[in-house]
């Protein structure tokens, strides 16, 4: 397994589409602050194949400090993002399933 990067995402679009590297990089980072946005205004992000992002309440619960476990931390409710992957994608990642097991072996 590999880890990819916005770096690496840009380079690859870039060869793909014959756009330069800084005009890839605008439309990629102008779409991943455009979701963000919309996150923080509490809106669910939608795209048809790929998946959903929405924003999620975790409830406030009580923790325990690791150094000192006799003591109670409270931990105060907080938004988080989910992400639901869509059907192609469920689909396409679902696959892999053979390889990563051979890669585990």
């Amino acid at each position: 397994m590999v880890t990819i990067t916005k770096r690496d995402l840009v380079i690859k679009l870039s060869n793909e589409t014959g756009l330069t590297q800084q005009e890839v990089f605008a439309v990629v980072q102008g779409t991943l602050d455009s979701i963000t946005e919309e996150l923080a205004k509490g809106n669910s992000v939608v795209m048809r194949n790929f998946g959903a992002f929405q924003v999620r309440e975790v409830k406030g619960k009580i923790g325990r400090n690791p150094k000192d476990p006799s003591k109670d931390v409270p931990i105060p409710p907080r938004a988080v993002v989910k992400f639901k992957p869509g059907k192609e994608m469920k689909e396409k990642v679902a696959r892999i399933l053979p390889t990563l097991q051979e890669e585990s072996v």
